[in-house]
């Protein structure tokens, strides 16, 4: 299943089948607007070139204009397209500041991340009240940017809206030779209208080049040293950060951690793994609240998922209210499956849809969730790039195979550690396997040797971001320091977990590093 995500209140965006994974159900208005109130802000002392980097002082040394953008403040910040070539062509990624809020000494930014790769950064800052403590609220101001490629930041877009509907849906699972070409068709036909589409940016969206626009925006901000929260996906933008300029780590959390080593092969069977570890609690659940519409016992709930899906395969389910999905294919249902297991406050929505599909091949609620998966609502239109531009990042960083016999035989290896998603995740990198732009980028390990302290946060049952990832981080981080949330869902920052949440507020206001090992 070569497809991804999107966040539900500001969140965080997972990565899920080649992609990510955050249910949104914010709007905002344009913060961009034509009629914003132009305000100039010199720019601060502390906004130096670094050291062997004169090539890229005009960079640094930029002044953002501020407007007025309905509360926070919206800026463009000028990055070179590719870093190899600063004088070359230039794209302008949007960045928006909610300002601290209170009285006393400002102790400078918090940049954050809600994953994707795709994730607004903007969006996500606009909501600084639901995404960090009252305690950092009062302290620092909160920014995010929209990285190149995605949304606001010269997004890439590679097929209109209803081609979109047909990649997300169709078959995930290719049972023989037939399907299996027809699978490598659509990732090669998927790849060229990328290509086609997003100009010479498609080979310059990688995390690397995202984490050196990361510095340019720290420097301009009037940061000596950046302060950081990334959540999923974040994680590895943030851990890459750190990679490249240990010496400039601040205040840096990195929750739902991805561990920069991993393989797509590794990537791919873990995120199985967790994701049926999710919803084998979301069955226990469903099993202990009674009139379970598949079975009475977790494991018999666990076939009867299996055996829906592979009934949808064949006969799609009705869907009704949608503008052009009218049958829930077995992709689209995967997500939907998927989706609720972000958040056990969805459970019970899980719970229901799956009744109507079984009592009377009613697919619309699963429908629902698969479109707060993918960003898309009813009328067909998708709020953001992340279901394209996830895939722009993930084929640079972490190219996979094109051989068709390499995930035939990854597939055998992850149904046998994951019942239900091992089949859609062992197909998730055939995209990458054909893109268009060659990369030879590997998954490799980061220490950010010399960086000041690192919390790396996991959840026990973490659907995207398994468990073990965050250990694997945190272990290999010089400066890593391991938080445990012992849970279900997806991060664990601002999920109602008070010991979480003081840990990591006194950590960014009190420069108090939590206890290595520290479970909650």
């Amino acid at each position: 299943m070569s497809h991804p995500a999107a966040p539900r209140r500001p969140r965080a965006i997972g990565v899920l089948l080649a992609g990510s994974l955050a249910l949104t159900g914010c709007s905002i208005d344009n913060p961009f607007s034509r009629d914003a109130k132009v305000t100039s802000t010199p720019l601060p002392s502390t906004a130096k070139v670094p050291t062997g980097q004169d090539a890229l002082a005009k960079f640094y040394n930029q002044t953002l204009t501020w407007t007025d953008c309905g509360g926070p403040k919206c800026a463009e910040l000028e990055v070179p397209i590719d870093y190899a070539k600063p004088d070359g062509e230039t794209i302008k990624l949007k960045v928006l500041k909610t300002e601290k809020r209170g009285g006393g000494t400002k102790a400078g930014s918090i940049l954050v991340n809600p994953g994707g790769p795709g994730g607004s950064g903007v969006e996500y800052a606009r909501y600084a009240d639901f995404i960090v403590g009252t305690p950092v609220r009062k302290a620092y101001d909160v920014v995010g940017f929209d990285p190149r490629g995605v949304q606001d930041s010269a997004p890439i877009e590679c097929v209109e809206p209803p081609q979109l509907d047909d990649f997300l849906g169709q078959d995930p699972t290719p049972d023989d030779a037939a399907e299996r070409q027809q699978a490598v068709t659509i990732a090669t036909d998927f790849g060229k209208a990328c290509a086609a589409n997003a100009g010479p940016l498609l080979g310059h969206v990688s995390t690397v080049e995202a984490a050196k626009d990361m510095d340019i925006l720290r420097a301009v901000v009037g940061d000596a040293k950046l302060n950081y929260l990334g959540k999923s996906y974040g994680t590895y933008l943030g851990a890459t950060y750190a990679g490249l300029f240990p010496d400039r780590v601040g205040r840096m959390v990195l929750d739902g951690a991805l561990a920069p080593d991993l393989t797509p092969e590794e990537t791919a069977i873990g995120q199985a793994r967790g994701f049926d570890t999710a919803t084998r609690a979301w069955a226990a659940d469903c099993v202990k609240e009674g009139n379970c519409p598949l079975g009475t016992s977790v494991d018999e709930v666990m076939t009867g998922l299996s055996d829906l899906l592979t009934k949808l395969d064949k006969t799609p389910a009705t869907v009704t209210g949608d503008a052009r999905v009218k049958k829930l294919t077995e992709g689209w249902a995967a997500y939907g499956i998927a989706a609720a297991m972000y958040d056990q406050g969805m459970w019970a929505q899980l719970t229901d849809a799956l009744r109507k599909v079984v009592a009377s091949d009613d697919g619309t609620g699963l429908m629902n969730l698969a479109n707060a998966y993918a960003e898309r609502d009813a009328s067909g239109a998708y709020s953001g790039n992340m279901m394209q531009v996830i895939y722009a990042v993930n084929c640079l960083d972490a190219p996979d195979s094109p051989d068709i016999a390499t995930y035939v035989e990854r597939e055998k290896k992850a149904q046998e550690q994951a019942q239900l998603f091992g089949r859609f995740l062992a197909w998730s990198g055939l995209t990458c396997g054909h893109w268009p732009i060659t990369s030879t980028n590997k998954p490799a390990k980061i220490t950010a040797a010399g960086s000041a302290p690192i919390v790396v946060v996991g959840t026990t049952r973490d659907p995207a971001t398994p468990y073990e990832w965050a250990v694997r981080l945190a272990d290999q981080l010089e400066a890593g320091v391991l938080v445990t949330m012992d849970g279900d869902g997806h991060t664990a920052y601002m999920r109602a977990n008070s010991c979480i949440d003081n840990a990591l507020n006194d950590f960014y206001t009190k420069d108090k590093v939590p206890a290595d090992g520290l479970r909650c």
